[in-house]
């Protein structure tokens, strides 16, 4: 069986962090599903969805390793080509990449101790997003 929903976010942009955890496992825990996977996937080019211990100091490094990795003052093509400043954006979130997949079992997910799943907006402005949950199982 496979069960499909939505989660709804408003971000900052910048590198903004956003712990998803809670809306996952509650989507898995409604999906009637008892075991299986769930894979989070974020629609666009400027967003990123990995696991992290969220916690503010974590957070601080991870916005100091993407300014450090991928700054965005340089010079981009993209950005050459189209205007928007948010070249950096695209190659963070590619880095990052628009999907993961966590196991699931009794309806609860399998993440470690610290282990949080966070959604990531490298773009250059405030948006609203709409990632897919996508819930597969028995």
């Amino acid at each position: 069986m496979i069960v499909t929903e939505t989660i709804g976010l408003s971000t900052r942009g910048d590198a903004d962090t956003t712990d998803i955890t809670s809306d996952v496992a509650r989507a898995v825990h409604q999906s009637g599903l008892e075991a299986g996977t769930v894979t989070i996937f974020v629609p666009g080019s400027t967003g990123g969805v990995t696991t992290a211990e969220y916690e503010p100091g974590l957070v601080a490094d991870l916005e100091a390793l993407w300014e450090k990795l991928v700054p965005r003052d340089k010079d981009y093509q993209h950005n050459l080509r189209w205007g928007d400043g948010n070249g950096h954006s695209h190659l963070r979130a590619a880095l990052v990449g628009a999907s993961l997949t966590v196991p699931f079992a009794r309806k609860s997910l399998l993440l470690g101790t610290w282990q949080q799943i966070v959604f990531i907006d490298f773009d250059n402005r405030p948006r609203s997003r709409e990632l897919v949950v996508q819930i597969m199982g028995e």
